[in-house]
């Protein structure tokens, strides 16, 4: 099969399918209601006829779930796809950011980053099996609870799952010009601890030493070491309870992003040197989650990507393809050197935040690329 199959993607049916998806709320954190997500993609996959295994979750965080589709070689190494289920959005949020469609766009919590992907690549698997097209090699599915914090639970997990594959399919959003990632930015995080000497603020101010006063201090000089090839922001800040109280301790979390392994090197260098207990107050550094570096222009990789860009232009639209930053699951599988492409989901704006939506009509533009890919990976 040399063209996407005409398949019966419908928009309104994807919206439809897609709303329950992105009303229940998942955020990393409520291991709950992360697995209250896999517990309705579970029954989806199982629908199709999926052999599916409830991986249980670790680290306090949610479960994971293993796909195995329908295929007379079901279950041998094939076409692996891989995506996240946790979103950044807490549970509450659908009261600011109500799953609705305005024209051209729709608006959810989690829809572009990203359930809107992961629910487009089941629906060209849906649309597959229904049309009794059996794709060239057998598709595993692999959905996660932790991509948001970094992969802390789920590493060992995705890499050895994804070495039994021949091909890793991402379906994080597209780039902002639609194209896809080929190659990832390193992506190291810190916990950082400030500790202080306590007092009462009203009557003994002088005999304390502020530990958020000590952090707040240390959050300008690390912003001010970020450069366009290595960035570094505090984006996590915990400290006080009482007000008339001299803090003593203070927690941040800072991320960092490299273009190159040269690079994250030298950022981890001088951040840990921050490190100190000199003076009154204590400042401990500690090296949290770290994606590794994902080279670009692999050949397995661009080679996926030559055939996603000939698919593309016969669905009527120009893929692109380059290294980015940002960081997701495909760092691993990249760094593994596994034939990866990486967010080649659905096209939006606005993810992490409130006005976090895709274009409608990427829904079954990236429907047909998946389709596509299944059919021709392995052919």
């Amino acid at each position: 099969m040399t063209t996407p199959p005409d398949l019966p993607f419908d928009t309104e049916e994807m919206l439809a399918g897609l709303k329950p998806w992105i009303e229940t709320e998942s955020p990393t954190f409520d291991a709950a209601a992360v697995n209250r997500m896999m517990d309705l993609v579970q029954h989806e996959m199982a629908a199709l006829g999926a052999r599916v295994e409830r991986i249980p979750g670790r680290m306090g965080l949610g479960d994971s779930l293993r796909a195995t589709m329908p295929h007379p070689r079901a279950g041998q190494g094939g076409i692996l796809l891989l995506g996240h289920l946790d979103t950044v959005h807490p549970v509450g949020t659908l009261a600011k950011l109500p799953f609705r469609r305005e024209g051209d766009i729709c608006f959810g919590p989690g829809l572009m980053d990203m359930k809107g992907g992961n629910y487009v690549y089941l629906d060209a698997l849906r649309k597959l099996l229904a049309a009794g097209i059996e794709t060239p090699l057998p598709v595993t599915v692999l959905f996660t609870p932790d991509e948001e914090i970094g992969t802390p639970s789920t590493r060992t997990l995705i890499e050895a799952e994804a070495r039994r594959h021949k091909y890793i399919l991402v379906p994080e959003p597209a780039r902002p010009d639609g194209g896809a990632v080929i190659g990832r930015y390193a992506i190291a995080r810190f916990n950082l601890q400030t500790r202080g000497k306590p007092s009462h603020a009203g009557w003994a101010l002088r005999d304390g030493r502020s530990a958020i006063a000590e952090m707040a201090r240390s959050v300008a000089l690390i912003e001010d070491m970020t450069s366009d090839d290595c960035t570094f922001s505090v984006g996590v800040f915990h400290a006080g309870q009482w007000v008339n109280c001299v803090s003593s301790v203070c927690d941040a979390e800072v991320l960092s992003m490299a273009k190159t392994q040269e690079l994250l090197d030298a950022g981890v260098a001088r951040m840990l040197a921050l490190n100190s207990d000199e003076g009154e107050v204590v400042m401990e550094v500690r090296r949290g989650v770290t994606r590794p570096v994902w080279e670009p222009d692999q050949p397995g990789t661009m080679a996926m990507l030559a055939l996603a860009q000939d698919i593309s232009a016969q669905i009527g639209f120009e893929m692109t393809g380059a290294s980015a930053g940002g960081g997701s699951d495909g760092n691993f599988t990249g760094f593994l050197g596994l034939p990866t492409l990486d967010s080649i989901g659905v096209r939006g704006k606005g993810l992490h935040t409130l006005n976090e939506h895709i274009e409608v009509d990427s829904l079954v533009e990236r429907a047909r690329l998946a389709a596509g890919l299944y059919c021709r990976l392995g052919a």
